[in-house]
């Protein structure tokens, strides 16, 4: 059996950098992982031909990209680094979820630190040491990587995107994409959509 997922890595993609090159899971001796189960219930709609089979197949490739991504992270010694180690952390997984579900709000390190109970100075050690970027830089990729799928949208313009994920202006938005990314939003946009447009042609179809 056979699959893949996709996903971007750019602007800026955490998961990626933080896993290895490759990644084995075992079947437990036992066999009492519930992922055993998906794999069975994925070979068996695979070859079944029902209605609806593709769409139960991406689901089910999901639930075990992250079940399998859950075990790796409980393997991971103590003392490791990197963004999957930090959502382990107490307080620097917190800080996380914060980021990601309010991407908008206006964060400050005092504001963060106060939010999962630490002084400034041991959450900003504690955020770095794990995330191995500051916790500001950290908030201001999360939302070029947000913004950059919002321009993929037709109807997003680019003030709107850059507002959906916190800035207040469209030059703001403008100066920050362009100096993480390297191009502007616009440049972005153009690239992504006739990237976007290809994958829809058929095979050998040139416009």
């Amino acid at each position: 059996m056979c699959g893949y997922l996709g996903c971007d890595a750019r602007p800026f993609n955490p998961l990626l950098a933080a896993l290895p090159a490759i990644l084995c899971a075992r079947k437990p001796a036992d066999g009492s992982s519930w992922v055993i189960d998906l794999f069975r219930l994925a070979l068996a709609e695979g070859g079944s031909g029902r209605a609806g089979g593709e769409t139960i197949l991406a689901k089910l490739s999901e639930l075990m990209f992250v079940e399998i991504i859950r075990r790796h992270l409980e393997t991971l010694p103590g003392d490791s680094r990197g963004w999957l180690s930090g959502l382990r952390d107490p307080h620097v997984g917190e800080a996380l979820r914060l980021i990601h579900a309010r991407p908008r709000e206006e964060w400050t390190l005092d504001r963060l630190a106060r939010e999962v109970g630490l002084s400034r100075t041991a959450f900003a050690s504690r955020f770095t040491h794990y995330v191995e970027v500051s916790p500001m830089h950290y908030v201001a990729r999360w939302r070029l990587q947000l913004a950059g799928r919002l321009l993929e949208r037709p109807e997003m313009s680019i003030a709107q995107a850059g507002a959906e994920v916190g800035y207040e202006s469209e030059a703001a938005f403008n100066r920050a994409f362009k100096k993480f990314v390297g191009i502007p939003p616009g440049t972005w946009r153009k690239g992504r959509s006739a990237l976007l447009e290809a994958q829809r042609l058929p095979a050998g179809v040139v416009q």
